[in-house]
């Protein structure tokens, strides 16, 4: 993080000074043809070759040397020219940074602007503090950016989704479930209690007016710009069992994201994959996914299997055991035959 940020300055620095030497003119002549000629009261001289004219250093403003000597914490005095370099730097744009070369940065400079930067005074200043905090936050939209959320629409008149079933929308999302919203109109008596419910589960509550249809509306109306609130939205699961609602996630798909729609069936969620076809299903009553036919049938083999393996196991246990029996009886016999 700070070799970034110094490394930036680096560059500005270097940006100014070569700003600042092709924009000094003669003032008598203005020609920028001119040569270092010494130097007088501690400030730069030069003559100009088409005039002859000497001339210092452009001078810079009284609150501009105060600014820079209050910042350098009193380490060490800047130089006019370099004073005038620092003012430079806050007005240069990226892409001017980029184009500098380094070879005229001053040491000296980057050595004020170090003792400045590291300076004690300057580390436990609201301003690193606020620089801290932009930095951090930059790069955690970056991340989002990057690894992307998932979001939930709930029509709540119509489906009802208890702790348990949103867990299991959760786990077959491939980005975390961030963001949920409920819409319906909560002052409806038949809603219940669920507006406090799903509050305290976290969800956005959306109130919309009486009337047919009215939160499939509005989901539609909210849901189709939903990119615009949320940037880093990548999968939406649409929650209704309206087949209105399919146009919502066509819309949803045709801009890029993965769309799930989620329908009740008596006591059995049925998960759409919009982008692939394939679906899912949860049993409410038994609180697990319902397994496809493949894996029935796939789980029965292996019981099966399982089953048969035991029995063997257990007949080679059995063989084990009479071959040590009918050992044990020979040895008898022979003993028997041998006594008189």
């Amino acid at each position: 993080m700070f070799t970034v940020f110094f490394y930036t300055i680096y560059l500005k620095q270097v940006s100014a000074l070569d700003h600042l030497n092709h924009n000094m003119k003669c003032p008598q002549c203005k020609s920028t043809s001119y040569r270092k000629n010494g130097r007088r009261n501690d400030k730069q001289n030069y003559l100009c070759k088409n005039c002859g004219k000497q001339f210092l250093e452009p001078a810079f403003s009284h609150s501009l040397e105060t600014d820079l000597l209050a910042n350098s914490n009193g380490h060490t005095k800047v130089s006019t020219a370099e004073a005038t370099e620092i003012s430079l730097v806050k007005n240069l744009s990226d892409e001017k940074i980029i184009q500098k070369s380094l070879s005229s940065f001053s040491l000296t400079l980057a050595e004020q602007l170090l003792q400045i930067i590291l300076s004690p005074a300057w580390l436990e200043s609201a301003a690193f503090s606020q620089f801290i905090q932009k930095f951090q936050q930059k790069t955690e939209i970056e991340h989002q950016l990057e690894t992307g959320i998932s979001l939930l629409l709930l029509d709540v008149e119509n489906l009802k989704l208890d702790a348990s079933s949103e867990l299991f929308l959760a786990s077959v999302c491939k980005y975390t479930l961030q963001f949920k919203i409920a819409f319906a109109n909560w002052k409806n008596p038949s809603i219940g209690k669920q507006d406090i419910e799903l509050y305290n589960r976290g969800y956005q509550l959306v109130h919309v007016p009486e009337g047919k249809d009215s939160a499939d509306a509005k989901m539609i109306t909210f849901g189709a710009c939903i990119v615009r609130s949320y940037p880093t939205v990548k999968e939406i699961l649409v929650c209704s069992n309206d087949g209105i609602l399919i146009h919502l996630c066509n819309e949803l798909k045709n801009q890029g994201l993965i769309v799930y729609w989620v329908r009740r069936q008596a006591q059995t969620l049925h998960i759409e994959n919009r982008n692939t076809g394939k679906l899912t299903h949860y049993s409410l009553a038994m609180v697990t996914e319902v397994p496809s036919l493949e894996k029935v049938v796939e789980q029965i083999q292996d019981l099966i299997k399982n089953e048969q393996d035991s029995i063997n196991t257990r007949l080679h246990s059995l063989a084990i055991i009479t071959n040590l029996f009918q050992q044990r009886a020979n040895i008898n016999n022979k003993f028997n035959h041998k006594q008189p």
